[in-house]
């Protein structure tokens, strides 16, 4: 079985950023306003948009660059990055892609994990906390490894869910609550992590299907739905949707 890469003995020193989407925007400035020495920028690649088929850059490229940081879309670039001195660590937020052993066999890798691990591994870990009815939920900082979501945590926060929040609102807490969580992680020694423990609980990707209101539900339930944002119902043969209840 081939071994992880070695994390840094102290804190890192060079930084390789994996991120896509907006919400993984805020992480990175962090890391560059705490003075991080942010060497990479891997993203997924551009696609294309809209009727005129125009080619557009994800967020984090857009910021990325904004802050003049070298961008890339090939997870080899980052492996050409790796030398001999064990000071480089790779941080993964919202990357969109799951990485392969051949890569975290050079780089060693954490993640922002918003939920309490081992609950709600996966993708939509915020939406299904609220889909379920949880009371708490949480961000934790753990490291990559091949099988997803399972690897050891090294440093973990609560956080009480109300029964007003919504999607937006519970994912803006946790994106704030982690900043300071992985800017720590990364510029002091992250220490041995802890196994994850406790019955795991996927979070599968939200479907279409998935935010049609069943009206045999209850009404908390529903609510629930609602706050998820997206959920719709038909009526007179026209799809409408329901932004609040």
């Amino acid at each position: 079985m081939t071994p992880l890469a070695d994390l840094p003995s102290g804190g890192a020193s060079r930084v390789i950023y994996f991120g896509t989407p907006d919400i993984a925007v805020a992480p990175l400035r962090a890391l560059v306003d705490a003075g991080c020495n942010v060497e990479l920028v891997v993203t997924r690649p551009d696609v294309r948009r809209g009727r005129g088929n125009q080619t557009s850059a994800c967020p984090v490229k857009v910021a990325a660059l904004e802050m003049g940081l070298e961008v890339s879309h090939s997870l080899s670039d980052a492996v050409a990055l790796v030398g001999t001195s064990n000071d480089l660590l790779g941080v993964v937020v919202a990357y969109g892609e799951l990485i392969s052993m051949d890569v975290l066999s050079v780089v060693p890798m954490i993640n922002v994990h918003f939920s309490l691990l081992p609950r709600w591994r996966g993708a939509a870990p915020v939406e299904r906390a609220i889909l379920a009815g949880d009371e708490t939920t949480g961000v934790c900082i753990m490291r990559v490894v091949e099988s997803l979501d399972q690897g050891e945590v090294f440093s973990r926060i609560e956080m009480p869910i109300s029964s007003t929040d919504t999607l937006t609102s519970l994912r803006q807490k946790l994106l704030d609550a982690s900043l300071p969580l992985l800017v720590s992680a990364v510029k002091n020694r992250l220490g041995d992590g802890v196994a994850q423990s406790g019955e795991p609980v996927y979070a599968k990707k939200i479907s279409n299907s998935d935010l049609q209101i069943d009206w045999s539900n209850t009404a908390i339930q529903i609510d629930r739905l609602i706050r998820v944002g997206g959920a719709y119902t038909h009526i007179g043969g026209k799809r409408l949707k329901i932004v609040k209840a």
